[in-house]
């Protein structure tokens, strides 16, 4: 069987005209000759003279459809290097609660952090204006402390990766801080310096 050439197909309805495969010669409709199935097939074949079965070597080159560069993503799903936004973003919360913990795992100790992409639409009653990017919420009846983090909020106010790296770090500083009573500056005294 020959391959599929896109030559043989029906422009407007896409279909190859009745009673004709694609590829094969029925007239002026399809545009192939005879001797350009012969080439098909003649590229089609392996070295072992198998048609249907295309080798590397005699393979047609596709290139780049519109001139785009590659189709689909750099490192597939699955792949080590494949990380998500979502998941850049956790590793960069992780890393500003890992060097927290170093200084104040006393304090610390049994809170929970956690990142939610968005803030609630219904803001507690001592949260005026303006969209979250943290919350925090004390200790109690036997519940521990827990500073929740909002992703998209400070992605959107971030401008570049650097940027958006101290933001988190900012905003975690700023909800453990409200969290121990403390100030940010005795928290981290790096707060609020951006580099």
């Amino acid at each position: 069987m020959p391959p599929f050439s896109p030559r043989g197909r029906n422009r407007r309805s896409g279909r190859t005209p009745a009673g004709s495969s694609p590829g094969s010669s029925t007239g002026s409709s399809t545009g192939i000759s005879k001797a350009s199935q012969a080439d098909l097939l003649r590229l089609a074949a392996t070295p072992s003279g198998q048609p249907g079965e295309a080798s590397a070597e005699n393979a047609p080159r596709r290139r780049d459809r519109r001139g785009r560069g590659l189709r689909g993503p750099m490192f597939p799903p699955g792949t080590p290097a494949h990380r998500t936004r979502a998941q850049r973003f956790d590793d960069l919360v992780l890393d500003v609660v890992e060097d927290l913990d170093r200084t104040w795992a006393s304090q610390l100790h049994g809170t929970e952090f956690a990142v939610e992409d968005v803030p609630p639409s219904d803001p507690a009653p001592w949260e005026d204006g303006g969209v979250l990017l943290g919350r925090f919420f004390p200790a109690e009846a036997g519940r521990p402390g827990r500073v929740v983090v909002y992703r998209r909020p400070i992605e959107v106010r971030a401008i570049d990766v650097d940027d958006l790296a101290d933001l988190v770090r900012d905003v975690v500083v700023e909800q453990v801080a409200h969290l121990l009573a403390r100030t940010p500056e005795e928290i981290d005294p790096n707060f609020g310096e951006r580099s």
